[in-house]
């Protein structure tokens, strides 16, 4: 097939439908069926893991390599875009990380806490997330290659719901087979003796072990169906996408360093732009904090919140996650209302006042309602600080062709704060033995954000 022309129809609908395909991964295994999974490896009363010659709080583990994962992302992400640009193969390092990120998930099946084992999981574990992030670099920077400006809103939007729709319907159908898991072919049977010379309890109890037995083992299923769903759809997107310009060149050692060199001279840039480098200063700030309640909210509902039993945590996790979803999209748009009455910096400025008290309410919440609540509320302003804060940042860059340039130190900088605000969140974890403390200690940043945020002249310098 020849390449198709910029702007066309189903080029724009081959870039968005990848949104479909990866997707998953953020829906099943970052936000909820995988949190799930990993806090029900660890005996309710002993949530320490050996790893890496250390013991740690279980959750503390998974957040300092959830930081990892992140700090290196930062690293090569100027270093691959710099070579992608250079070299004209882009479409080849999307592949890339896409099939990574999809043998990541497919090997979470195997994943364990057992001293042998935990290493390779967490590998695992870190080619999943790797995988997603590395190809997200790549997939965005194809956006002004296959759209013209008044097209890219629309489209990107457009992929949006594309991937909302596609990770839902997978994560209904994965929660079908956690919940039911009889259905779907999994073996829910008891011993023959027990049946015929067991109390009622014990038979109760029986069939209690084998469905929750028969649920765990559907979960680890489910990370292979992510797997499966994240590399089988990418390939139409992949069959129609240009490869992009080759250059014929070949990579050189200051092609590998360009990229930190495009990011050094927007920083020097921003020295002379009053206004945005304090903006920059205040979203880093309470970017940091965002990033890391969005990334560890699961966690914290598993491990602080009084479900009641397993069926009651594993429905009530996933619905509060599908909450967030839902209400997210709401919460965008009536940011981007407020934005327009009252300006962005004021809106920012509520919305920062409104995460901040979340983190004390996230303190003493104990209850499934609460928690219902407090997910309701992080989906509003969690769609509407995203939105709001990257728009921000685009009308106050100064006039220039180089955009690429400056999204890419925006988005290194959201990288590297969500590594500071893991690894501040997992010490704390770790430290103290809760994460409330953790989710109270954030509000440091918010209140740091908004002070920040008043300091943003109305005016570029």
């Amino acid at each position: 097939m020849g390449e198709l022309k910029k702007g066309s129809k189903k080029l724009l609908n081959a870039w968005a439908f990848y949104d479909w395909a990866n997707s998953v991964y953020t829906l099943t295994i970052a936000s909820s069926i995988f949190p799930i999974f990993y806090s029900a490896l660890f005996i309710s009363e002993i949530k320490k893991v050996t790893a890496f010659g250390y013991e740690f709080k279980s959750t503390a583990l998974i957040t300092f390599v959830t930081a990892f994962t992140f700090l290196v992302v930062a690293i090569l992400s100027p270093i691959l875009s710099g070579i992608a640009d250079y070299v004209g193969n882009k479409k080849n390092f999307m592949k890339f990380f896409c099939y990574v990120g999809s043998a990541g998930c497919i090997g979470l099946y195997w994943f364990s806490i057992e001293p042998e084992r935990i290493h390779l999981s967490l590998l695992f574990y870190f080619m999943g997330l790797i995988g997603y992030w590395g190809s997200l670099v790549f997939y965005n920077s194809y956006l002004p290659d296959i759209a013209y400006p008044e097209q890219q809103d629309s489209i990107s939007a457009k992929g949006f719901s594309m991937g909302y729709l596609g990770s839902v319907l997978l994560l209904i159908i994965n929660l079908a087979m956690v919940m039911k898991p009889d259905l779907f072919g999994f073996d829910i049977s008891i011993s023959s003796t027990i049946m015929e010379n067991g109390t009622e309890a014990e038979i109760a109890k029986a069939l209690e072990e084998a469905k929750n037995s028969a649920s765990f083992e559907a979960m680890k299923v489910s990370f292979i169906t992510v797997g499966i769903w994240w590399a089988l759809f990418s390939q139409y997107t992949f069959y129609v996408l240009p490869k992009g310009v080759s250059s014929g060149h070949k990579v050189t050692k200051s092609i590998i360093f360009n990229g930190f060199k495009e990011l050094k001279g927007v920083w020097n840039e921003l020295k002379e732009d009053l206004r945005l480098k304090r903006y920059l200063y205040a979203f880093f700030v309470f970017s940091m904090a965002v990033q890391t309640i969005m990334l560890v909210a699961v966690y914290f509902g598993e491990e602080e919140i009084a479900w009641g039993d397993d069926d009651a945590k594993t429905i009530g996790l996933i619905v509060s996650i599908l909450v967030i979803q839902v209400v997210a999209i709401v919460g965008a748009i009536l940011t981007s209302r407020a934005s327009s009455k009252f300006g962005n910096i004021k809106t920012l400025i509520a919305v920062n006042f409104i995460w901040m008290a979340l983190c004390f309410y996230a303190y003493f919440m104990e209850t499934p309602i609460q928690f219902f609540i407090a997910a309701s509320l992080v989906g509003l302003v969690m769609g509407g600080i995203q939105s709001l804060a990257r728009s921000t940042y685009s009308k106050f860059l100064p006039e220039t062709e180089d955009t690429t340039s400056y999204f890419s130190f925006y988005d290194v900088a959201e990288k590297i704060g969500i590594v500071i605000g893991m690894l501040i969140y997992g010490f704390i974890d770790q430290i103290t033995g809760s994460m409330r403390n953790s989710i109270l200690f954030l509000f440091v940043f918010f209140l740091l954000g908004i002070i920040l945020l008043f300091r943003v002249p109305k005016q570029a310098s």
